[in-house]
């Protein structure tokens, strides 16, 4: 039964994208809470480590992936919450919660997710690995000459670069960084220390912390075998004695803290973004507040609350594990050499035109190509980078990167295209959340190698994902464009799906010359000719295209709307689908991760059906389908349909004006993402998923191994 809102304030007192939905019965809140439905999406991912059918080292690759996702969660959204609670922020969220309740929402469904988590990896990964010959020993079940083998590299290999932090009058509370893992324990004097000369500076019990180094593996190999661990945590516990000679040393426990990650840039005030971003890095990293603090469940209550009282959480941010702590650190076990145990490797294609030896601009002067990774190799995206830059026609490279990864063949790329005298434009986005580092890297190589570096337009993160290439033919410039959906980023590319468009289409060139001399210069461009750019036109041209499917269904054209995004959490936009489903358009809405839409509202969305895949590849690609009173268009970019895509970030979506390649989108990429009946899960009006299983003597249908070996 749908939920009633006892205090909802209609839309259009706010904002004048909806107003109040009336049933039958009740007022129906038309959204979902965002960071709810964030919940959900990461349930799904534990869903495929509950899955005994998938492979045994993958099931423990999304448990790690749960954690990992759960890490940002807390470090981004739930530390916005607890920011708004400590400012006295009392606003409701779209579905009527105020900053505290959504905190003890999260709890109340976080607890058992992660009870189902750690039953998971207790009760059935980690005894199946050691099945598998792989297994993790406690200290105390070794053999003497195994101890005698682990102390020796304990004493070489980790006692010299422990520091352990004792809590007294003159030593406070140690900060504790942020995802560090450490050990707690109480010591206190020997009884034959106490009449020592420096004794009485000993007399008391005592809070010391152990922070495990982060640089030594936490699964210690007990012999060259490399299949039976011990972890570095019980290695330094059962040798703590060296760390407090004549003090007895009580259990040590392990404890982790969760701080907030998000950084606040003032680029107005700042003169240099780059050292702006260094600064509120280092400052984030020493200062941000804690939001979780991770305990084993042995814990005494008491050190507990020290902990808590200490670091400044209550008991409503702890949460007590019941065996490993940081899954994480199991994936070391998934490089082990056992393609058995993982998913089978896939094959990449190159596509059908791009496989003949012509020069790869010739190509495009033909046609357009698409691709689609995984499937497609990503080398056809980095060769034709790289053919750029050794083509002696070529006389400007401009890009855009978001996230380029560790030793990226584009970078690579970029350096000698500026070495062969070509002019090299690179927006590096300092911005982008979890890469400051590597972009501030990749930024201060780039410039000492000539290449033209910016970062982009004050208060925004440039998330497009577009190269332009300018080339002299006949005496004339033509311009050729990689426009995609995912980031120049090999690496990632063999585990997300993503699109991408190479084209040497005039119109599309003109309009990126436009998008860069946007970023780069100080011009303001309203206007495009095919590509739709936030925060520009996007948002816009958008709701223009589900109205216009409106009017066509209203007058009985044909009229449909497929949409496969990350997420959708726009107001405006959300509102537009209801007008469109109101006036009967069928929608069908693949949302991977966070949607607050709520389908299958009687007047309101019964026409709208929403579904989440979830699978082996992170589904990262984002398509656009209208119908078009049968002239369809569709449209592939960087953008999902949230507020932060739309107003706050540049974004790029680009038409596919190809017929072969629509057909493609709509009829195979599309068709199969709908017809999915393994990695799909379907959205119901109360917010839960159900996972969509063949029905009775039906085949099983999975989208993510369909395009393996296709060509487009």
């Amino acid at each position: 039964m749908l939920e009633t809102v006892r205090e909802f304030v209609p839309l259009a007192a706010r904002d004048d994208s909806s107003e109040i939905i009336q049933t039958a019965e009740t007022a129906v809140n038309p959204f979902f809470n965002r960071e709810l439905s964030w919940l959900e999406f990461n349930r799904r991912v534990l869903d495929e480590a509950l899955d005994e059918r998938n492979p045994l080292l993958e099931r423990l690759k999304f448990l790690a992936i749960f954690s990992t996702n759960l890490d940002e969660f807390f470090m981004i959204r739930v530390s916005g919450l607890k920011e708004q609670i400590a400012e006295g922020v009392g606003k409701l969220s779209r579905d009527g919660l105020s900053p505290a309740e959504q905190l003890r929402e999260i709890r109340d469904r976080l607890r058992p997710m992660l009870e189902d988590q750690l039953d998971c990896l207790n009760d059935e990964v980690l005894p199946q690995l050691a099945e598998q010959g792989y297994r993790i020993h406690s200290y105390q079940e070794l053999n003497k000459t195994e101890k005698k083998r682990l102390d020796d590299y304990f004493h070489r290999n980790i006692f010299p670069v422990l520091t352990p932090q004792a809590v007294d009058v003159s030593h406070p509370f140690p900060f504790i960084s942020n995802l560090s893992l450490n050990l707690g324990l109480i010591v206190e004097p020997e009884d034959s220390f106490a009449n020592d000369k420096i004794g009485h500076l000993f007399t008391n019990r005592r809070f010391a912390r152990i922070k495990l180094p982060p640089n030594v593996t936490r699964l210690i190999p007990i012999d060259e075998s490399e299949t039976r661990f011990v972890l570095l945590e019980e290695l330094i516990a059962a040798n703590a004695g060296l760390l407090f000679p004549n003090m007895k040393t009580g259990t040590p426990y392990l404890f982790r803290i969760t701080r907030d990650a998000d950084i606040e840039i003032r680029e107005d005030e700042a003169g240099d973004l780059l050292q702006t971003i260094e600064q509120e890095l280092h400052l984030k990293k020493r200062f941000s507040f804690p939001v979780r603090m991770e305990v084993a469940a042995s814990m005494p209550d008491e050190m507990v609350h020290y902990l808590a009282g200490s670091i400044g959480l209550t008991e409503q941010d702890i949460f007590r594990v019941e065996g490993f702590l940081n899954i994480p650190h199991l994936m070391r076990l998934y490089s082990l050499d056992r393609p058995e145990l993982k998913d089978k490797p896939i094959a990449f294609s190159i596509p059908a035109a791009l496989k003949r030896q012509d020069n790869i601009f010739d190509i495009l002067k033909q046609r357009d190509v698409l691709l689609h990774h995984p499937y497609t190799a990503y080398s056809t995206v980095t060769d034709f980078i790289d053919a750029a830059a050794r083509d002696d026609k070529v006389l400007a490279i401009k890009i855009c990167l978001y996230r380029a990864g560790k030793d990226s063949p584009v970078i690579k790329s970029l350096v000698k295209a500026s070495r062969n005298g070509k002019q090299v434009a690179a927006l590096v986005e300092l911005k982008a959340r979890f890469d400051e580092e590597n972009n501030i890297e990749w930024a201060r190589r780039l410039e000492n190698e000539g290449v033209h570096v910016v970062y982009g337009l004050s208060g925004m993160k440039t998330h497009s994902k577009v190269a332009l290439i300018v080339r002299s033919e006949n005496d004339e410039l033509r311009r050729y464009v990689h426009i995609a959906t995912g980031n120049y980023n090999p690496t990632t590319s063999r585990i997300y799906t993503d699109l991408g468009l190479l084209t040497s289409d005039p119109e599309i060139g003109a309009d990126a010359t436009d998008l860069f001399n946007f970023l780069t210069g100080y011009s303001y461009q309203h206007e495009f000719r095919r590509l739709m750019v936030a925060p520009v036109n996007l948002r816009e041209k958008m709701l223009e295209l589900i109205a216009r499917e409106t009017e066509n269904k209203k007058n009985d054209k044909d009229a449909r709307i497929i949409v496969k995004i990350n997420s959708l959490t726009d107001d405006k936009i959300i509102a537009a689908l209801y007008r469109a489903s109101q006036a009967g358009v069928p929608i069908d809405l693949i949302v991977r991760g966070i949607c607050t839409l709520r389908p299958g509202i009687a007047g309101l969305s019964e026409n709208i059906r929403v579904v989440s895949i979830v699978g082996r590849f992170l589904e990262h690609s984002r398509i656009f389908y209208f119908a078009n009173a049968g002239n369809e268009e569709i449209y592939i970019g960087s953008a999902d349909w949230m507020h932060r895509n739309l107003d706050r970030r540049v974004e790029a979506i680009v038409p596919i004006r190809d017929a072969t390649l629509r057909q493609f989108l709509k009829e195979e990429a599309l068709a199969a993402y709908l017809q999915d009946n393994v990695n799909a899960s379907v959205l119901h009006a109360d917010g839960s998923y159900e996972k969509i299983r063949p029905a009775e003597n039906a085949p099983e249908f999975d989208s993510q191994t369909y395009f393996v070996g296709q060509d487009i």
